[in-house]
Parts: structure tokens; sequence; C-alpha cells
């Protein structure tokens, strides 16, 4: 085997996992004050899935255990499975997502570092796809207490009407396909100062986790930066050309999985692009695909089809970004 060949002890591996966890802890803790402690269920189920997927697949790997198990890149991904998902969700559901991410996405491409797509996103588009009733049902901000959520997720009745709520994304699309316009949208009551009421404070904490990640140089700046600028712009273009038919860049930064996505998804250092102008690109597109499908598509929200999507560019990126080689001529072309 030749030299040099440079491998990063598992040590490192924990201290990033384990910056990501901590990181998300001002999201959660919004979370819980706007919306309730559903979701801190939701995340000790998807856990405890996790380690226990990730487990028994290195047993039938026959590839050690308790060094992998313990690097904290199964909690990771279940943890952003858990948030991607609605917090009353049946604990099946939780399940099923989890093991898609963490069998399906990542051990049947080989593991750690071996899986091409976000499997955080692959369990939440298959969630969607497989269960979009499901999948629509989010909690209303204070509408519901503890015990009620809890019913929902053990397997309770679902009458969840006096429960649930349009997100603002769902609200905004449902209300310009009835030809209304954004400022009558959003004077109803289904939105906040920026986006949905009481999200856009979950939102804010995902935020200042992702400034601690940029903080401790644990994620590259140029992939958030690239999704808040493929998302903006894009968005900024339209609301230009017509305000009462597209909403403020600050509605789709502010609203959904955006602010989630910027620190947490799209920076996940396997599947997103590897090179400095790479990452950009990669990033940006993950936003302007996120905001077509949301604006024009299926679905509300579409951040995970934009990951998976750009995903499959990354080597595309990557072989067309890459940086001249130290001391040799760029070519020139007659």
């Amino acid at each position: 085997m030749s030299s040099p060949h440079i491998r990063q002890p598992d040590a490192n591996v924990r201290r990033v996992m384990s910056h990501v966890l901590l990181a998300l802890v001002p999201g959660i803790a919004a979370y819980v004050w706007q919306v309730g402690a559903a979701i801190l269920v939701d995340l000790a189920i998807a856990s405890v899935a996790a380690l226990a997927a990730e487990a028994l697949v290195l047993r039938l790997r026959k590839r050690p255990v308790a060094i992998t198990v313990g690097d904290g890149s199964a909690l990771v991904t279940a943890w952003l499975v858990a948030l991607a998902l609605p917090s009353i969700v049946p604990w099946w559901l939780t399940t099923v997502a989890v093991l898609v991410a963490i069998v399906g996405a990542k051990h049947l491409y080989g593991g750690i570092g071996q899986n091409p797509f976000n499997p955080a996103m692959v369990a939440y588009c298959t969630a969607i796809v497989a269960y979009p009733a499901l999948m629509s049902q989010w909690p209303a901000a204070g509408h519901a207490d503890f015990a009620t959520q809890l019913q929902l997720i053990l397997g309770g009745s679902r009458e969840v009407d006096a429960v649930t709520g349009a997100t603002a994304l769902d609200a905004m699309r449902t209300g310009l396909r009835n030809h209304a316009e954004v400022n009558a949208i959003l004077a109803t009551d289904a939105f906040g100062f920026a986006g949905g009421r009481g999200w856009e404070r979950i939102a804010a904490g995902y935020l200042v986790g992702g400034l601690f990640l940029l903080a401790t140089r644990i994620i590259d700046w140029r992939l958030p930066l690239g999704f808040i600028a493929g998302m903006g712009i894009t968005a900024a273009i339209f609301w230009f050309a017509a305000p009462e038919r597209f909403p403020s860049p600050l509605f789709h930064l502010a609203s959904g999985g955006a602010m989630l996505a910027a620190f947490f998804i799209v920076t996940d250092p396997v599947t997103a692009a590897s090179t400095p102008r790479g990452k950009l690109i990669f990033a940006a597109g993950v936003g302007i695909i996120a905001w077509f499908v949301r604006t024009f598509g299926a679905y509300p929200e579409g951040i995970a089809f934009g990951v998976l999507l750009m995903n499959l560019c990354v080597p595309l990126i990557d072989r067309n970004t890459q940086p001249a080689v130290f001391g040799q001529r760029k070519e020139t072309r007659p």
C-alpha cells in the first residue's frame, strides 16, 4: 500500500458527532417550548431504533460493534430523522424511517463514509411517499398537551383535527392556488412574524446551533452559505417580480426545515461535494431545487428531494471543480 494514507482516528468522528448533537439542542429546546415535549419521545424512539439497527447490522457484517456504535453517527442520523418527521407520527413510522436510514441508506452501501445519499433524507422521502397522510399531520404550536401527543405517538385514535394545523408552507401553497395574494395569506393565524407561528423560533434555534458548528469549525461555511444564497436569491428574484404571488426570501428561510437543512443536512461531509467551489454549487443547487418544489411541486417541502438530486451530482461536481495541482501549469486552448 503506497503512502501517504492519513486516516482520522475514531475519536475525531466522536468529537464531530458529539458537537453536532450538542448543536441540535437549541432547536430541540425551541421545539419543546413551541410545540410540546412529544419530540423528545420521538428522539428517544429514533435513538433506540438506530443503535439497535446499527449493532445488528455490524454483527451480521462481522464488524466491530462497540467502536462504530459509539462514534455517534447513528445517533446523529436518528435525531435528524426524528426532527424531519412530524412529532406526532406513530412510533412505528419513526422506527421504519430510522431503519431505512441506517440499514438501507447507510450500511447497504458499506457503512459510514461509503453512502452516496444522505440517510436522513432517504428516510424522509420514503416516509412522505409511502405515508403522505401521516406526514401531513404536523402539530399546531401550543394546541395539544403532552398526554394527547403521547397518545397519538403510541397508537391511540388519530383524531387530530384539534391538534394539527397546516404548516406555513402548506398554508401558503394552498392559499396561492386558491388565487389569494401573499399579504392576505400572511395575515391569517397560521403565520407569525416571519414564517409559521412559533416555527420561526425553532428555525432560530437551529441557526444558533449552526453558528456554534461554524465557530468550532465542524462544518464548512460554504455549505450553509450556498444553501441560504441558493434559496434566498431564487426567492428574491420571483418576489421582486411578483410580490403578490411569491413570498419573500425571509419567509422561505424561516419556514419548514430551511435552517435545519442549511447547518445540519447539506453539511454532511460524506454526501456533499468536497471541493471548495463544489460545496457552494452543491448547496446552492439544493436550495434552488427546494424552492422550486415548494413553489410549483406537489409537496410543500422540497429540501429532501433537492438533497438527493444533488447527491447524484456530487461526482460530476467534484470532478469539474478540482483546483489546479500545485506547480502544474493550467492548460490553455488555442
